[in-house]
């Protein structure tokens, strides 16, 4: 880099930490550390929404994607409108109509406490994996850019994401977000127009190009190194188009349903028309970065066919331990000019900090109000649980850092494959688990701790045939894929029929279920 790069960065940087100074000195209560005060307007949600579901995966891995393989994840999201539609009008409410911190005070009131404490812990195994993976990617780009060591550049990045996070709670959370986002797309527009300009057949030449390598369509990276066509047919054992959309479905509808993420965001808008106008800004705004980023992955494609390096060969082909998601920051580097490389480059680091800041500020909610508040240590003063909060902040970076590492030091495909793969396998069932508690009046905390133990199992099971740990003659055949479809049915049936064989006890489900709602205003 050179120096206006390097100014335009720091000053990024200067002006992150300065909102989470600025929101510090505001945060006197964990109602205001946690949810702002419950008075955020819909735009602003609805943005940082954006921020925290796409990060540095769309930034990054999904140029990658399209770059080495296709179009095929495309079909992850495609089914994204449906679960925001499901979402607004079905899953809003139960966390609206009261003053809910935590997506996880629901189970307890549908099925117990203890139903609660699996929730929330595995909320909290899964959100320790994601920031790992994200921090991971914002490492690779601060190697490429500073020539560090990777370790360093975890840690560095790691404890800069910690402290404002930790310092301004949600306020800086969801500001710095609105900012974050707006950067990112910039960044990406910035690229593409490069891109289209330097090639002499312009965006002409990366449809035809495209359409002729095969790299629009929906194709699996073989072993060889060949492209699969996938189909649309039903399989456990392959990768078809109709499975990923069925993976892409049950994956945002445990996102809009269930996690803490998303759920304190539906509890901080200042009312459920905000709440609603949230997931709608939400919804189009994603759509539209997912679908303009797998095309910037083709473009770079194109680009670099025409414009061909030892190193772009090497990452296309995975040669010499080269990553597809290296391939954005080395265009920045060598095709933008100074200033806007690092305007570009600053979009890269805030893709991932607006993931990584959201996921830190929920863990440290989940543990406060689920765990350690409900659990651990009761009837303190809200000062003391304050100060707790900051804490549980501090020790989730120093995991994330470590997971970050042990990313990267293994073997792995693509930051996507890996990301899906591992989010199935640590989800726990937990989306099949609402959704008995949303959609029936059946179940309670027996039939549920049985669901519970068979998807334990079951994740297990499938972790363990992953890894070769189990002989073949005992394997399945499933891909890991579909750990997660898997997960949330034995959850929902085992739940489901499981309370057949217990004897009912009489409970009060008034605004627990879609069948004993009441109909009275939400706010």
């Amino acid at each position: 880099m050179n120096t206006i790069d390097v100014i335009v960065i720091l000053v990024y940087f200067a002006g992150v930490t300065a909102f989470g100074i600025y929101f510090a000195g505001r945060n006197k209560s964990t109602e205001a550390y946690f949810l702002g005060n419950r008075s955020f307007p819909g735009w602003a949600i609805g943005i940082s929404l954006v921020g925290t579901s796409i990060s540095s995966q769309s930034f990054l891995a999904t140029p990658g994607d399209s770059f080495k393989i296709s179009w095929i994840r495309y079909v992850f999201v495609v089914g994204f409108p449906l679960v925001i539609l499901v979402a607004a009008w079905l899953f809003l409410p139960f966390y609206r109509r009261t003053k809910t911190t935590s997506a996880f005070e629901y189970l307890e009131r549908r099925f117990g406490p203890t139903t609660r404490l699996y929730g929330a812990s595995a909320f909290l195994f899964a959100q320790v994996v994601r920031v790992a993976l994200v921090l991971y990617l914002l490492a690779i780009v601060l190697k490429q850019l500073t020539g560090m060591e990777l370790w360093m550049c975890i840690a560095v990045c790691g404890v800069f994401v910690s402290f404002y996070t930790v310092a301004g709670g949600i306020e800086a959370v969801i500001w710095t977000d609105v900012v974050q986002t707006i950067i990112l797309a910039v960044g990406g527009v910035i690229c593409l127009i490069t891109v289209v300009l330097q090639l002499p057949g312009g965006l002409g030449e990366i449809i035809s190009v495209g359409m002729a390598d095969s790299k629009f369509q929906f194709a699996e990276l073989m072993p060889d190194g060949s492209l699969r066509n996938i189909g649309w047919s039903f399989s456990m054992q392959d990768k078809t188009a109709l499975m990923v959309v069925f993976v892409g479905l049950t994956h945002f509808m445990a996102e809009y349903a269930c996690n803490q993420n998303v759920v304190q965001r539906y509890c901080a808008s200042s009312s459920m028309r905000e709440a609603r106008k949230a997931m709608g800004v939400c919804c189009v705004a994603s759509m539209v970065i997912w679908t303009f980023f797998t095309f910037l992955g083709t473009a770079f494609y194109v680009f670099f066919k025409r414009f061909p390096t030892d190193a772009t060969d090497a990452i296309l082909s995975g040669d010499g331990g080269a990553k597809a998601e290296q391939i954005l920051p080395y265009f920045v580097m060598h095709h933008l000019p100074a200033g806007i490389a690092g305007l570009v480059l600053a979009a890269v680091l805030a893709a991932a900090m607006s993931s990584l800041d959201s996921s830190l500020n929920a863990i440290s909610t989940v543990s406060i109000v689920d765990i350690y508040r409900r659990h651990l240590v009761k009837d303190r003063d809200d000062r003391h649980y304050l100060l707790a909060a900051r804490y549980f902040a501090i020790f989730a970076s120093v995991f994330m850092v470590i997971g970050a590492l042990v990313l990267a030091y293994s073997e792995m495909s693509t930051i996507n494959h890996t990301s899906v793969a591992l989010s199935a396998i640590f989800s726990g069932g937990l989306l099949g688990l609402y959704l008995l508690g949303f959609l029936t009046t059946r179940g309670d905390g027996r039939a549920v701790g049985a669901a519970i133990v068979c998807t334990i199992i079951w994740t297990a099971y499938m972790t363990l045939a992953k890894s070769d740990v189990i002989p073949e003659s005992l394997q399945l055949g499933i891909d890991s894929y579909y750990t997660g479809i898997i997960g949330h049915l034995v959850m929902f049936c085992i739940g489901y029929f499981g309370a057949s064989f217990l004897p009912q006890r009489p409970r009060d489900l008034t605004n627990l279920s879609v069948w004993t709602q009441e109909s009275t205003p939400l706010e």
